[in-house]
């Protein structure tokens, strides 16, 4: 079953980056390959392509192929005094109208006309995001009232349809069968 948010969800950047850098180039449009990720993108693969999850284990089936962040984060961090644009952050998906974060495990999010995203998990940031700007490692995190972490730098997902996406394109969410688990770190 399909739903789609109560706002207009779409797609306001599509990025990607040959090379292990933070950050990744605005396009027009990219290719995502159906178990593997965005084509062109260093962190596409079977297997984990992230460099410090290479070396603990390089065998780790690859659930991060795909980066999507909420523009509304990228709102609030310039509205906090950083100077943050599309891809900055690493992402391959810039969303607009849709709370990444509050999706469950098992979510598909159908892109444009035929890509079809997996929802694994949370984006865990790490310490090229402090070098990339001072301070916002701790603007992407937080605390809830019982003192548990809330990382707010994006989720992850695997490709389940490979399909063009594009800027502007459309999401619709699918929302896995109950019981439904909340995203964590992947």
């Amino acid at each position: 079953m399909k739903s789609t948010a109560s706002a207009p969800t779409s797609i306001v950047s599509v990025a990607a980056s040959p090379t292990h850098s933070f950050s990744k180039q605005p396009l027009p449009g990219v290719q995502l390959l159906a178990g593997l990720g965005v084509q062109g993108d260093a962190h596409a693969g079977h297997s984990v392509q992230h460099r410090s999850r290479v070396a603990a284990d390089p065998t780790q089936p690859n659930l991060r192929q795909v980066h999507l962040i909420h523009g509304e984060l990228l709102d609030e961090l310039n509205a906090a005094g950083f100077d943050i644009q599309p891809g900055d952050l690493g992402e391959n998906v810039l969303t607009r109208g849709l709370d990444l974060l509050a999706l469950p495990v098992g979510t598909r999010l159908h892109v444009g006309a035929e890509a079809v995203i997996e929802v694994t998990g949370l984006r865990n940031p790490c310490s090229q995001i402090e070098a990339f700007r001072p301070g916002l490692l701790a603007a992407v995190l937080g605390r809830d009232e019982a003192g548990n972490v809330i990382r707010k730098a994006g989720i992850m997902g695997v490709v389940a349809v490979g399909g063009e996406i594009r800027l502007g394109d459309s999401v619709q969410v699918e929302l896995p069968p109950l019981p439904h688990r909340a995203l964590e770190r992947v």
